[in-house]
């Protein structure tokens, strides 16, 4: 069995090649291509701990398939991905991340849809102020002409601390800290909400026309980041998977739009007109195919 250290997975995949197997990993989902069941999570906050994710794929014909075990524990975040032998079984690879690839994966698959979606935005909007939010501007510098990014976090000492990070990392990017979600939003039209929120952050009169929010933080049942009147009124509709957005993401609180939510993986293949004065939004879960990509990506990028 191969084991790959965090220090090597950080060295072996370039932000670029993460947004490429992103766009990938959801046409790949949306064509069917893959065996993805429905994430499971277990709860562990009466032991001291929080929450942990387990999601797997497989791509049919492949040599491998990927499980990824994810969580926050009562010292630190952590998780890793094992690719298996379709063959015998045997463990090809464990990737001993933290669960770095994890984070790589969300704010790379984040980032592949601002640039699908043709966006040129100057100033990111960031609610949130943990890893994913450090990640979700990196990731999104890639794509975009970023000369401002305007955080907001519930805890103003981990805000000045996020943003002192963000600025660190993009040298020449104006980064300022907010007092709301609202006043955070309100001088971006591109919004990422990175947050383990079960009650909404942003209601539709906080949002301009012409805004994009990628939503990454629902990801269980009962989380919620945006009012359900934003999907409702939202001019598209994008979705990791309807399946599990509608039991796990931003859908799960506006049921009736299911039916016109569009997967990202037939986004990208297929764009869908739509009004572009209007709102959009992505609802992001993570994918299991994701974490299959990513770990390709990640054993690739070692071979080279």
């Amino acid at each position: 069995m191969r084991i790959v250290s965090s220090e090597r997975i950080r060295s072996s995949v370039a932000a670029g090649a993460a947004i490429d197997a992103m766009r990938e990993a959801v046409i790949a989902y949306s064509r069917g291509e893959l065996e993805t069941p429905m994430p499971m999570h277990l709860d562990l906050s009466s032991g001291g701990g929080g929450e942990v994710h387990i999601k797997s794929s497989y791509r049919r014909g492949g040599a491998a398939y990927a499980l990824k075990i994810a969580g926050t524990y009562s010292s630190r975040p952590y998780g890793s991905i094992v690719l298996v032998s379709v063959e015998n079984g045997e463990t090809l690879a464990f990737f001993d991340d933290g669960g770095w690839l994890t984070d790589l994966r969300t704010a790379a698959v984040a980032a592949m849809i601002a640039r699908e979606l043709g966006r040129k935005d100057e100033t990111l909007g960031i609610l949130g102020t943990g890893v994913q939010a450090r990640l979700q501007a990196a990731l999104h510098a890639e794509v975009l002409p970023l000369g401002a990014v305007r955080i907001w976090g519930r805890d103003a000492a981990k805000a000045e601390r996020c943003a002192s990070d963000v600025a660190a990392t993009l040298r020449g990017v104006s980064v300022s800290v907010h007092q709301t979600p609202a006043e955070a939003a309100a001088g971006a039209r591109l919004v990422v909400t990175a947050t383990a929120s079960r009650a909404p952050l942003l209601r539709l009169r906080d949002l301009a026309g012409g805004t994009h929010v990628s939503a990454v933080g629902a990801d269980t049942p009962g989380k919620q980041e945006l009012d359900a009147e934003i999907l409702s009124r939202a001019a598209l509709l994008l979705v990791d998977s309807r399946a599990q957005c509608a039991r796990l993401g931003e859908l799960q609180h506006a049921p009736s739009e299911a039916a016109r939510a569009v997967e990202l993986g037939a986004f990208c293949e297929h764009p869908a007109p739509y009004d572009r004065s209007g709102i959009t939004v992505a609802d992001f879960t993570g994918l299991g195919a994701e974490d299959l990509y990513i770990a390709e990506a990640c054993l690739r990028g070692l071979s080279e």
